[in-house]
């Protein structure tokens, strides 16, 4: 779309030259987002062979981490005075 834009602002044009080819970008953005959209799809969609790696454990890192021991000693509270 930039590149026809770009040659849009150095060739001069008809409006009929300028219709067709704003069409034809329309039509080529079309056909990529559509493209997109199905590789998108088919990305998202679980894969029904694989039954068995459903019935596996969650790799190490994917699974929610113990919290960390502090390794900074934490000071004494202090003592109230009576």
């Amino acid at each position: 779309m930039i590149e026809l834009e770009a040659r849009l602002r150095v060739v001069p044009m008809n409006d009929t030259q300028l219709s067709d080819a704003l069409k034809a970008a329309l039509a080529a953005k079309k056909e990529r987002l559509d493209k997109l959209r199905t590789l998108h799809a088919a990305a998202g969609r679980p894969n029904k062979a694989s039954d068995d790696a459903a019935n596996k454990p969650l790799p190490l890192h994917a699974t929610r981490r113990p919290p960390l021991k502090r390794s900074v000693p934490q000071r004494p509270k202090a003592k109230s005075a009576k």
